[in-house]
């Protein structure tokens, strides 16, 4: 315990520090400084919160402790240990809390999130569950208030996707997302079988934060750039223009096509955004490598190779295998309620971490 409060009180005095410097003339007149020290204060503000809490209960729990020892009647002695175990349970609470927030974050949690999802196998069914996916993920979006727009898509007539990339913009959208890397499996009766035998079919999924120009440094000299003309289901023309666009990264021989817009220069600009986050997860991707144990203890943004969960829809089930959870809400988690899954995965992924520190 004496650690952790150890450790509460550097935060606390950083949190004096701070707070105190605002009143500094040469920072409180300063724009660039203000917002630089306001943000380093919101940073630690509901850890120094927590912190009073956690020292109030402790207080609590002392104060009680010295009146048991000196309460001599009975039925005073059962409302103090009444009061001493609710003070413990609410330490215990804190405690985790305080863990948690004192658990290294990563650092591109807050940032905008492309999802990137694939048909895998089983056909025309795959490619279905590739639409369900999408559907999912913009309706779990909309519930969030997060905004989404679709960078690049292959779609059939059937109404699924061989493959759609798409963003969403929202505050910490890639710390929550990135539980979603991955491949996704599906067991149904398709629509087409008239035996009703249940398929099994996969969808890969990869979510990579958004990475701004300054994160990734791509030299023009590096790219080959192709434009042709769009074309939709069947290689029906869909513009008479050459408005598609084809970005080729030549150093790593990395393609991006996009041919969702009108306009060629935005199908260019989308291409390169998708591009720049493949890039940056390129280079986080050999860290990480060079770092072996930092991806054990991670249950989040995994080999997106590793089967993560399985849809069963004559079951009603959903089961996250990483942290063997198995839920038989089918219906409400594809209609966007993914917190279900993804607030379990959060607490298991950071139950790894501080296991990993020594919390």
């Amino acid at each position: 315990m004496s650690e952790l409060l150890d450790k509460l009180k550097l935060y606390e005095d950083n949190y004096i520090k701070l707070t105190s410097k605002l009143s500094d003339p040469q920072i409180s007149q300063n724009p660039e400084k203000l917002k630089e020290y306001g943000k380093k204060i919101a940073e630690i503000e509901e850890i120094v919160e927590v912190s009073k809490k956690y020292r109030e209960v402790l207080f609590s729990i002392k104060e009680v402790e010295d009146m048991l020892k000196q309460e001599k009647e009975e039925e005073m002695r059962g409302f103090l240990r009444s009061e001493l175990k609710e003070n413990l349970d609410k330490k215990q609470k804190l405690e985790r809390k305080i863990k948690t927030l004192l658990t290294p974050k990563d650092p591109n949690d807050k940032r905008n999130v492309i999802i990137e999802i694939r048909a895998g196998a089983g056909g025309d069914e795959a490619a279905l569950f590739a639409g369900v996916l999408y559907r999912l993920y913009v309706k779990y979006a909309e519930n969030r208030k997060w905004k989404h727009s679709v960078l690049s898509s292959n779609a059939l007539g059937i109404g699924g996707f061989k493959e759609i990339i798409f963003e969403i913009e929202g505050e910490g959208a890639y710390g929550i997302m990135k539980y979603e890397s991955g491949v996704h499996r599906v067991q149904r009766v398709p629509a087409t079988e008239s035996q009703g035998r249940i398929h099994t079919s996969t969808a890969t999924v990869a979510v990579l934060p958004v990475a701004e120009e300054v994160d990734v440094n791509i030299d023009p000299a590096d790219l080959k750039i192709d434009v042709f003309r769009s074309s939709g289901p069947g290689g029906q023309s869909v513009n008479t223009t050459d408005s598609a666009v084809r970005v080729t990264h030549i150093p790593t021989g990395m393609v991006v096509t996009c041919q969702d817009e009108k306009s060629q220069l935005q199908n260019k600009e989308k291409a390169l955004k998708i591009l720049r986050a493949r890039l940056k997860e390129m280079e986080e991707e050999k860290q990480i490598n060079e770092q072996i144990e930092k991806r054990r203890m991670q249950i989040g943004s995994g080999d997106r190779s590793e089967r993560i969960r399985t849809y069963n829809y004559s079951q009603g089930r959903v089961t996250d295998h990483r942290i063997n959870l198995t839920l038989y809400k089918l219906d409400e988690i594809l209609e966007g309620d993914l917190d279900q899954l993804i607030e379990p995965l959060r607490n298991a992924d950071n139950e790894k971490k501080m296991e990993k520190i020594g919390a």
